[in-house]
């Protein structure tokens, strides 16, 4: 048994365990898509959302990766293939959630480009390349959120959360930030938008978070600055956006919308 599946059955567990004791599950018979599922932070969000009682959709491009955790995740889950640069492709993918599941009541925009992103300027990328990148870490977010608010609208409203980033807020992140500070408004755009479907709309931003990603772009010789410019000294991890992102989706969260919350340490400093 792999350590993966291993965690999952002692999630199950604790969500059987606690349901025992009176524990609220909190997206029992809820249905959640997850862009962007089949590894690191992504995966972590369709995990805990698994455990906590979803049925989950591993959104992803990346078909072995995607059907990995699916399979993992086993009873509740299912992969679908999703190109979320493409508007179509996520049109698919709704259909096919609302197919299995009967409908969408949650969905994390988590696909992005950036382990194997292209390291240039504003002045100097490619525009083919930009073109591409925008249509995924951008409008991706549009196009599913699109392709997800009829089945929402439907069963009476949902939410989904963004997933931004810290450097939505560094003026020296180039395109990366351009786009994520593009994706912090759409997020208060849809807000307003999709609020009278009785759907919610918020933002996670994450600070650097120890992933296989970040290690594709962080030389290790920087990490150690970068750990020491944060307030709590460490490296975030994907469990550390899970309990914010589960919450923003929650009906916990019923009365905040439009909100991006900084999950980073203490990177970012805003007054």
């Amino acid at each position: 048994m792999t350590t993966r599946a291993i965690w999952t059955m002692l999630r199950v567990e604790e969500m059987i365990d606690g349901r025992k004791k009176g524990v609220d599950v909190r997206f029992e018979s809820k249905t959640a898509i997850v862009t962007g599922a089949g590894g690191g932070i992504g995966e972590a969000y369709a995990r805990a959302l698994h455990g906590e009682g979803a049925n989950v959709v591993v959104a992803e491009l990346d078909e072995e990766k995607g059907r990995r955790v699916a399979d993992d995740l086993g009873d509740r889950a299912m992969f679908v293939h999703t190109d979320v640069g493409d508007p179509e492709s996520t049109d698919a993918m709704a259909a096919a959630t609302v197919d299995q599941f009967g409908g969408i009541d949650h969905l994390v925009n988590n696909a992005a480009i950036f382990g194997d992103m292209e390291l240039a300027g504003l002045t100097n990328v490619d525009y083919d390349y930009l073109d591409r990148f925008m249509k995924v870490n951008l409008l991706g977010a549009l196009h599913a959120s699109r392709s997800s608010m009829g089945a929402m609208r439907d069963g009476g409203g949902g939410s989904i959360v963004n997933q931004s980033s810290t450097a939505a807020w560094m003026g020296i992140s180039g395109f990366y930030g351009l786009a994520k500070a593009s994706l912090n408004f759409l997020t208060t755009s849809l807000a307003h938008e999709l609020a009278h479907f009785n759907i919610r709309v918020n933002a996670i931003a994450p600070g650097p978070t120890d992933t296989a990603a970040l290690n594709k772009q962080v030389p290790a010789e920087f990490k150690e600055p970068l750990v020491q410019s944060l307030a709590i000294k460490r490296l975030g991890t994907p469990d550390d956006h899970c309990g914010p992102v589960l919450f923003l989706l929650s009906d916990e969260a019923k009365w905040i919308t439009g909100h991006v919350l900084a999950v980073d340490g203490g990177q970012i400093t805003r007054i």
